[in-house]
């Protein structure tokens, strides 16, 4: 369950208690508006169903080292499609560090860096 009072764009801890999950709705949705309006050209349509094809060839095999993310790159040249991010107005930006802050501190439960007794400077570990 999310707590969150805007679920489709909040920070929750992840089901193992090991993880934070940062999820931002907004961007899947700017992600397919995008594609979708280059698809519903006809001209660019044809590129935009090669350039997928060549994402899902990858996806079926064993991709090279940064071969997965040049077919991405592909489509989302092809697409004409703007970088993933979403503006955070003032009071969103407050709620996400909130939450934010509270997955931190279940986190910080296991987190090696803060178990582990301080190191004087200059010693070895």
């Amino acid at each position: 369950m999310n707590p969150s009072k805007k679920p489709q764009q909040s920070f929750r801890l992840g089901a193992t208690h090991l993880h934070a999950v940062l999820r931002v709705d907004q961007i899947r949705t700017d992600t397919l508006t995008q594609l979708v309006q280059h698809w519903a050209d006809p001209d660019a349509r044809d590129e935009v169903i090669a350039a997928l094809d060549e994402l899902a060839a990858v996806m079926q095999g064993a991709a090279r080292e940064g071969e997965l993310d040049a077919a991405i790159e592909q489509v989302e040249d092809t697409a004409g499609m703007d970088t993933a991010q979403v503006e955070v107005p003032i009071p969103d930006a407050r709620r996400l560090h909130d939450e934010l802050a509270a997955v931190m501190r279940r986190l910080d439960r296991f987190n090696p860096k803060r178990l582990a007794p301080a190191q004087p400077e200059g010693s070895a570990a």
